[in-house]
């Protein structure tokens, strides 16, 4: 997919992350696409909830199963606005998601942080990341900085 389109999308998600931001979740957010299309989105809901399972992730992939009717999303990409941490990680892999593209990096929670860049991803699946990195990041970090 070209550079462009993954800003494109990584626009939707971030407008997922205002969402969660606006309701004072942490602004993370998620869109999951097909041919183009958003098929479904998600933003974190942790608080609302009273999930800790929640993420911006899950509740995207969560709403994409129930639109295809199907458990896998091969052909599918996951834009979120910062990198998945390891629960999100583990459900990403079993559902095979076909790319995952993410904005900023989260050197607390992030897969990386924990796996030591271990893949944590089905095989098969790609990883796009720093898209809308700066924006992605702003919002994680005026969200924390009011917060203390």
């Amino acid at each position: 997919m070209h550079q462009l389109d993954h800003t494109h999308f990584m626009r939707m998600a971030l407008k997922e992350a205002q969402a969660a931001y606006d309701a004072d979740e942490v602004p993370v957010g998620a869109v999951v696409v097909m041919d183009g299309k958003i098929i479904s989105r998600g933003h974190n809901q942790v608080e609302l909830l009273n999930d800790s399972t929640a993420h911006a992730e899950i509740l995207a992939l969560t709403a994409a199963y129930s639109v295809l009717g199907s458990k896998y999303l091969p052909t599918a990409t996951l834009y979120v606005t910062v990198e998945p941490c390891l629960m999100c990680c583990g459900a990403l892999y079993w559902g095979k998601i076909g790319c995952i593209v993410y904005g900023a990096s989260d050197e607390k929670n992030g897969y990386r942080h924990i796996t030591q860049e271990k893949w944590p991803f089905h095989p098969k699946t790609e990883l796009v990341h720093g898209v809308l990195e700066a924006d992605c990041a702003f919002l994680m970090k005026s969200f924390f900085r009011e917060r203390r």
